[in-house]
């Protein structure tokens, strides 16, 4: 398990801030299943969905900046698991981009590739490998966006969120894996021991003239879910 626990450029929680937050929480005097619900429960809710610079960004960035998307609220997790001894891993996939209609809107829903890179971290528990997709949707974003998803292939996409039952999403967490996105699944890209290794081969925003024209976006898109979140 020892390749499960180590730091990296992108798990960077050696950092002080990471040490600071662990230390204000508590979380380190909490055994091991209370201290995967309240990290959990922690970026899921205290980060916000949202969209960041890129997918290839360290944890310290994600948590400075508050908030995350599938893949950066992955990597945040990762690191606050790890930095207070619980292994982890990220499995990659790609994603129809349907699923992000709403949240993603106009020329940027239009210029994001048909497959989406997508990620959720894996935690292992009792020697089982349990996955944490539900991280990504806070509550207050879910409850006002949950009627807005659109009828799909027998199940329900739209707004960061793709399920079979959208009147039964339940994003807690109680020893069992938990998803969000997962209905939208295309293909499998594989299990790895960090985030670097994944987004080094694969990146929703490998070019620099697509970085370039997302960043210029995303304040207003993430205003946009402050909106939809507030209402």
């Amino acid at each position: 398990m020892e390749k499960y626990l180590e730091p990296t450029a992108m798990l960077n929680f050696n950092d002080e801030m990471f040490q600071h937050l662990i230390r204000q929480k508590g979380w380190d005097n909490l055994n091991y299943e209370d201290r995967i619900k309240q990290i959990y429960d922690f970026v899921r809710n205290e980060i916000k969905f949202g969209y960041n610079r890129g997918d290839d960004i360290p944890a310290s960035e994600v948590l400075q900046d508050g908030y995350g998307q599938c893949n950066t609220k992955s990597t945040l997790l990762m690191a606050l698991l790890r930095a207070v001894g619980v292994p982890c891993r990220i499995h990659g996939f790609f994603i129809d981009k349907k699923m992000q209609k709403g949240a993603l809107t106009g020329i940027t829903y239009l210029l994001a590739p048909n497959k989406i890179v997508h990620a959720w971290t894996e935690v292992n528990v009792n020697d089982e490998w349990i996955a944490l997709e539900g991280v990504i949707i806070d509550d207050s974003y879910l409850k006002q966006v949950k009627n807005r998803l659109c009828s799909f292939n027998d199940g329900f996409i739209g707004y960061g969120i793709s399920v079979k039952d959208k009147d039964n999403i339940n994003l807690c967490w109680t020893g069992e894996s938990v998803y969000v996105q997962s209905f939208s699944i295309t293909d499998d890209l594989g299990i790895f021991n960090n985030p670097d290794e994944l987004f080094v081969k694969y990146n929703n925003t490998g070019s620099k003239l697509k970085r370039i024209m997302f960043n210029r976006k995303r304040k207003k898109i993430n205003r946009k879910l402050d909106i939809l979140r507030n209402q």
